[in-house]
């Protein structure tokens, strides 16, 4: 039975013990020391895929959230869920998977964490499903957690104006209305400016990515867990 103040409510329950062995064992292979057994662990959800541009960095910034959550004293283990591109699939069969797609996301999150005895949760999402996926997973959970939007897509230029995937859109129906002809839908689709922007930016990340703190969302999923232990404390002592 773990400590009502612990800060490892969940995860004593995994690896604590003469009986845990094979656990403690399992998690030893992927880098667990026996220092890091008596730390709480944090489970890192990663929605990083190059199925979109949404998501083709955030295994970077998973990493950087682990190295916080490390840092503040606890234990990070990076796991990863799916993503379906509504931008992709709109407008094809594949849609019909786009909300179901939520929904896959949140019980995987959830099904990892709960699994693993995670004591606290971080969560990086970019894209329409997945950020509302996580979010519904660390509701459900109901541990200290922090969700980190994993930032809006570079947008480019085209012929002098900002350019994004709406605008191919609206390209599409100016087409269908004949505001504009094959030459101008070519420029766009694929627009020359946008693709020049975006390998410039994925070189540059590739070269140095910028370093992010995650120390303090650490710290925060570590003071909720504490909060959490209190209030489970003194619910046992009425």
């Amino acid at each position: 039975m773990t400590d009502a103040h612990s800060t490892r409510h969940h995860s004593a329950i995994v690896v604590d013990g003469p009986d845990r062995a094979p656990s403690r064992a399992m998690l030893r292979a992927v880098g667990f020391t026996d220092a890091d057994f008596h730390k709480p662990i944090v489970g890192i959800a990663s929605t990083w895929s190059m199925v979109t541009p949404c998501n083709m960095h955030i295994d970077r910034l998973a990493t950087q959230a682990a190295k916080g959550a490390d840092e503040a004293g606890g234990k990070a283990i990076i796991f990863c869920t799916i993503t379906v591109s509504d931008g992709i699939s709109m407008g094809t069969p594949g849609m019909r998977y786009s909300l179901v797609s939520r929904e896959i996301i949140a019980d995987s999150v959830e099904a990892v964490t709960g699994a693993e005895g995670f004591d606290g949760l971080v969560t990086i999402g970019g894209c329409d499903k997945n950020m509302p996926g996580c979010v519904i997973a660390m509701a459900r959970l109901n541990r200290p957690s922090v969700f980190v939007y994993g930032g809006t897509i570079v947008p480019g230029l085209h012929r002098g104006q900002s350019a994004d995937i709406v605008t191919v859109f609206e390209a599409v129906g100016k087409y269908a209305g004949k505001q504009i002809g094959d030459t101008e839908l070519k420029e766009i689709d694929p627009p020359k400016d946008v693709q020049e922007t975006m390998n410039k930016v994925v070189k540059a990340e590739n070269e140095k990515v910028a370093a992010v703190d995650f120390a303090t969302a650490a710290e925060t999923v570590a003071d909720g867990e504490r909060r959490a232990q209190i209030k489970r404390s003194e619910g046992l002592r009425q």
